[in-house]
C-alpha cells in the first residue's frame, strides 16, 4: 500500500488527517507532520524521517501545504534518490486527501495517485453564490450530465433500459461528507437521488441536500412512487445512480409498490425515543425491526458499514440484539 504523508505549516495537517479519517474512516500507513513556530528546519526533518518510517512503504505521496515552504524544501530534500517511487503535491486541500485514500485501493504507485487527485483537488473549490464560479465549472458540470432531460421522447431506450443501483443506502443524515466523499469515489454515479416523501416536501432540506452534492454529480430529491417510475422508464438506462433513503420504512414503501433492490447498505440510524443502541451509528425501536424483518422478506441483504473500508457488521446478530433487548418475539 502506497504511504500517504501530510505536511504543513501549524497544525492545519493534523485537522486535514483527523478529518479526512472522520469521513474515510481509520486508515493505515496514514501520517501528519507539522511546523510549529517554535521548530527549524532541521527539528521538521527529524519527525519528518520518523514519519517515513512509520508509514514503512516503497511508494510515498507526500501532501503538503504551500509549494516552496519549509515543509516542502525539508520534503523535497529527502526525495533526492527516491524519484522512482517518491512524490510530492503540494496545494493541500481535503479533497485531495479524501481522492488519495480512495485511489490507493487500486494504485500501488505514488506517482499514478498524484497524477489523479490533482481533478478532485480543484473540482473542491467552489463558490456561494454560485453565480460567482467560473463559467467554465458550470459547462463541466453540464457536460456531465447523463440523466435525460424531459427533451428524449417517452420510450426511448437508453443503454439497457434499466436504470443502475451502485448503492442503495438508509442514512438518517442523507448526503453528508461520508457519503459526498467515500461512497461517491467507490461507487462512481451520475446522480445520487435522495428517496423521500418528507424530504421532498420540505424546501429548505431539500436545497441542502442538493448544494451538498459533490463536484460532477446531480443530487435530486424526489418522492417514493416517482423512484418506482423511474426505475420502469427506460430512459434512465445510461444512469448509475446512488439512492438515499432516511429510513427503513422509505425502503420498505419502495419495495411495496414494485421497487426492487438486491442490497441496502445501512449506514445511520439516529437515536430516537423509544430506541435501542445497537451500534454507535444505529438505533432502532420495535418499529424499526419489524420493518426490517418485511425487508428481509423481499430477499434484500442488509450491509452495515459507515464507509466502504469498514468491514461490514453481522446484521442477524444485530437483529437477534434488537428483538432480545426489546422483547419482540
Amino acid at each position: 500500500m502506497v504511504g500517504i504523508i501530510l505536511a504543513s505549516h501549524g497544525g492545519f495537517a493534523n485537522g486535514i488527517k483527523e478529518s479526512a479519517q472522520m469521513i474515510f474512516g481509520q486508515q493505515e500507513k496514514f501520517e501528519s507532520v507539522i511546523l510549529e513556530p517554535s521548530m527549524g528546519p532541521d527539528d521538521f526533518r527529524a519527525n519528518l524521517e520518523a514519519a517515513i518510517k512509520r508509514v514503512d512503504s516503497d511508494e510515498i505521496l507526500f501532501l503538503v501545504d504551500l509549494w516552496g515552504g519549509t515543509p516542502f524544501n525539508q520534503t523535497s530534500n529527502l526525495l533526492a534518490g527516491h524519484e522512482e517511487k517518491w512524490a510530492i503535491v503540494a496545494g493541500l486541500n481535503l479533497p485531495m486527501v479524501i481522492e488519495a485514500l480512495s485511489e490507493r485501493f487500486s494504485s500501488e504507485a505514488s506517482h499514478d495517485i498524484a497524477k489523479a487527485i490533482i481533478g478532485s483537488a480543484k473540482e473542491g473549490i467552489k463558490i456561494k453564490p454560485e453565480d460567482l464560479n467560473p463559467l467554465e465549472e458550470e459547462k463541466k458540470e453540464e457536460a456531465s450530465n447523463n440523466i435525460p432531460q424531459g427533451a428524449i421522447p417517452e420510450g426511448t431506450v437508453l443503454g439497457d433500459g434499466k436504470i443502475d443501483i451502485g448503492l442503495a443506502r438508509i442514512d438518517t443524515r442523507l448526503l453528508h461528507g461520508q457519503v459526498a466523499t467515500s461512497w461517491t469515489k467507490s461507487i462512481n454515479p451520475d446522480r445520487i437521488i435522495v428517496v423521500s416523501d418528507n424530504v421532498s416536501e420540505d424546501a429548505l432540506r431539500k436545497q441542502m441536500v442538493m448544494e451538498a452534492a459533490p463536484p460532477g454529480v446531480k443530487a435530486h430529491v424526489i418522492p417514493i412512487w416517482k423512484m418506482k417510475e423511474i426505475m420502469d422508464d427506460p430512459r434512465f438506462g445510461a444512469t448509475r445512480a446512488m439512492l438515499l433513503f432516511e429510513k427503513p420504512q422509505d425502503v420498505l414503501e419502495f419495495l411495496e409498490i414494485g421497487g426492487s433492490l438486491d442490497k441496502v447498505n445501512l449506514g445511520s440510524m439516529a437515536y430516537k425515543k423509544g430506541d435501542i443502541n445497537l451500534t454507535n451509528a444505529v438505533s432502532m425501536n420495535a418499529e424499526d425491526v419489524k420493518c426490517f424483518d418485511k425487508i428481509l422478506e423481499y430477499g434484500v441483504e442488509i450491509d452495515v458499514r459507515k464507509v466502504p473500508a469498514d468491514k461490514s457488521e453481522n446484521f442477524a446478530n444485530m437483529m437477534k440484539k434488537a428483538k432480545s433487548e426489546l422483547n419482540i418475539n
